[in-house]
């Protein structure tokens, strides 16, 4: 094992109270020797230790104490639920099941971290999704797609490691609640599609036995095309008999050798990568043969619907990469096995800094389905500008689909309320490298923790959640913490302002995704257009356009259809607008760009102030870390600011009214 050299994050367990002594720790209908429940006396003697030291004797003998801590199997208690509750000097930590205790432990241990009083704690909580999964994005050779935290700490040079760094990654999870991690890109290649053969098979159960003592689940990304690649077929047709049997025979060898793998992760006919259109099949083809191969081991196969014509014409006005998913998929609602569920982005695009919900996302009625985010900061970005996610997903959690009369939100979907099925949940891609703060960014690292709090706990706001980050990350004063906490709220409005306006997405670097490049993507083959031209801008996907906003419900499709009902962060996704038409604030819409992104630089330095104004109240090499970024930040915003600014500028022949300088 290696020596430790990384962040505690969250889970640092300084000192915040001096209770002190002994503490007896019980069990009560609980197997001592689970693995799950020897993680969580571990964690909890860890952490009292750190937090108050307390000793937490687990042998049933201390002289003079009658206060104890107990855990308590409770049956009644919903599936990965748990009580904490204090009373007569006797702390219970209740659950139904051993995932149940463990969450017990670390939501205790959150508490007491935050310089809350054990005396009064009160606490049932039960997650809201039944899978919570974090999707890694890293390949063999050591390199993590859209990775902006350094190398992979699972793979390096085509091998797999085997590190104490990945108990501290199952610890962070677990302590938010996440159950399923999936360790390998979504684009498997090379050596990663040997990871399903005896060639990885036992350093592979390594991991898995790491993450299961934490509760977590591993699920294996897979090549579609494993059957040609690995298995020496001609096909990997879904329905021809040859690959229906290569599969139930590798899927049995599979969960033979890693006895409790969730099941497989598999990106199909998107971005170059194999699937089941190559032999004329559709998506519920090739994912259902894949459920049954899986189906006698309880395996789940997770289907991305990230599915669409990426060699599109740049001429071509009819084509809209938007429609892609719904067009797909909607055909075939109903038809997937019950061991299927479909893990669909969040917008229809590709997490960009502001689209639409997708209208997959309850427009399927019959389908078990699966919200999908993005944690690294692709679009957002990359862990150097400062951008708070979990107010964008909370807006799409509580995004009104219509799919019911009621239960209809986002949220209702992806915890299964809405169909009343067990299949369903919450993944977000993530990019933790071997960095030494994990996330590149040391502020970066609320959006890990936001993610895992939040599937557990949709009804947690933005700033309840970065509240309690702030305050397990830092010991500062009341005043600095208010002040982090408005940077992390006010941030992602800020990053908005200041690049793509009003929905109309990319205008980025192509490839790299990091600054601007407003015609960048305007004649490629992405589908990702502007149409910008001297008089308007933006895509029209109205009934008499694409018909993109037609995929929602009535409700939805009549808003988005008309543009002054549709919201206005939204008016450039679905209208072709000319720059002179006003807003509701009064400006037209040029202004509006010239003011967003002004007003966006400038609110960019103020961020980096607020930073120094709270310089003492942070480690001082997390202070010069996010110092470092928050520059890198201020020069992005002003490159936004001003080629934005001159783009619309030149196009439009439409002077700033306020006299700024435009290039």
């Amino acid at each position: 094992m290696e020596k430790k050299n990384w962040s505690d994050l969250w889970l640092s367990y300084g000192k915040v109270t001096e209770l002190g002594g002994a503490r007896v720790l019980a069990l009560d209908g609980l197997n001592a020797e689970s693995r799950i429940i020897k993680s969580a006396v571990a964690e909890l003697k860890r952490g009292l230790k750190g937090l108050a030291d307390i000793e937490l004797v687990t042998d049933g003998t201390v002289a003079n104490s009658g206060e104890k801590i107990t855990l308590i199997r409770e049956p009644s208690i919903p599936k990965e639920g748990y009580e904490v509750v204090s009373s007569g000097g006797e702390l219970k930590i209740k659950a139904s099941d051993d995932n149940g205790i463990l969450y017990g432990v670390f939501a205790l241990l959150r508490h007491l971290a935050m310089g809350q009083s054990l005396e009064s704690l009160n606490e049932k909580s039960s997650p809201s999704n039944p899978i919570r999964m974090m999707d890694h994005w890293d390949d063999m050779d050591g390199k993590i797609e859209r990775g902006y935290s350094g190398d992979s700490f699972f793979f390096e040079n085509d091998e797999i490691i085997v590190s104490d760094r990945i108990v501290d990654y199952a610890r962070f999870m677990a302590s938010i609640g996440i159950n399923a991690v999936a360790i390998n890109n979504v684009n498997v290649r090379g050596a990663a599609t040997f990871l399903i053969t005896d060639r990885f098979f036992s350093k592979v159960k390594e991991i898995q036995d790491i993450f299961a003592d934490y509760g977590i689940t591993l699920y294996l990304t897979i090549n579609f095309a494993s059957p040609i690649e690995i298995g020496g077929l001609e096909t990997c047709d879904p329905l021809d008999e040859k690959v229906i049997t290569w599969w139930k025979d590798k899927s049995k060898e599979i969960f033979e050798k890693l006895p409790g793998v969730g099941g497989y992760l598999v990106k199909a006919d998107s971005e170059g990568r194999p699937g089941p259109f190559t032999y004329g099949r559709t998506q519920a083809d090739g994912a259902n043969m894949l459920a049954d191969a899986v189906k006698p081991y309880d395996g789940i196969v997770i289907w991305r619907c990230f599915v669409y014509n990426c060699t599109q014409d740049w001429r071509d006005y009819k084509t809209d990469r938007a429609r892609a998913g719904y067009d797909y998929f909607m055909e075939f609602d109903g038809a997937y096995r019950d061991n299927v569920i479909l893990q669909i982005k969040n917008g229809p695009m590709d997490f960009q800094v502001r689209e639409p919900v997708s209208p997959l996302l309850g427009g399927l009625k019959r389908t078990n389905q699966m919200l999908e985010v993005q944690i690294a900061q692709e679009y957002t970005g990359h862990q150097i500008d400062l951008f708070y996610l979990i107010p964008m997903y909370k807006e799409v959690l509580n995004f009104h689909t219509y799919c019911n009369e009621d239960c209809d939100t986002v949220a209702d979907i992806i915890s299964g309320k809405a169909m009343g099925n067990k299949n369903a949940g919450f993944a977000a891609v993530i990019n933790t490298g071997n960095d030494y703060n994990w996330t590149g960014n040391d502020l970066a690292a609320v959006n890990l923790y936001g993610f895992g709090r939040l599937a557990y706990d949709t009804s947690l706001s933005a700033e309840t959640i970065a509240r309690e980050w702030v305050r397990l990350t830092f010991s500062m004063d009341r005043n600095s913490e208010d002040i982090l906490v408005e940077m992390l709220l006010d941030s992602g409005k800020i990053y908005e302002k200041y690049t793509a306006p009003l929905g109309i997405g990319w205008m980025v670097t192509p490839h790299y995704h990091y600054g601007p490049s407003v015609d960048g993507y305007e004649y490629s083959r992405w589908g990702t257009y502007h149409r910008a031209d001297h008089h308007a801008i933006g895509v029209d996907r109205t009934d008499k356009g694409t018909g993109y906003a037609q995929q929602y419900y009535k409700k939805n499709a009549e808003m988005y259809n008309d543009p002054d009902t549709c919201p206005e962060e939204l008016l450039l996704f679905f209208h072709r607008v000319p720059y002179t038409r006003k807003l509701k604030s009064g400006k037209t819409l040029i202004q509006h760009i010239y003011d967003t992104h002004f007003d966006g630089a400038e609110e960019a330095k103020e961020l980096a102030a607020k930073w120094d104004s709270i310089k003492n109240a942070v480690p001082s090499d997390v202070y010069e870390r996010v110092a470092e970024r928050f520059k890198l930040q201020i020069e992005n915003a002003n490159e936004w600011r001003d080629q934005i600014n001159s783009y619309f500028y030149r196009k439009s022949d439409i002077p700033d009214e306020k006299g700024r300088k435009i290039y």
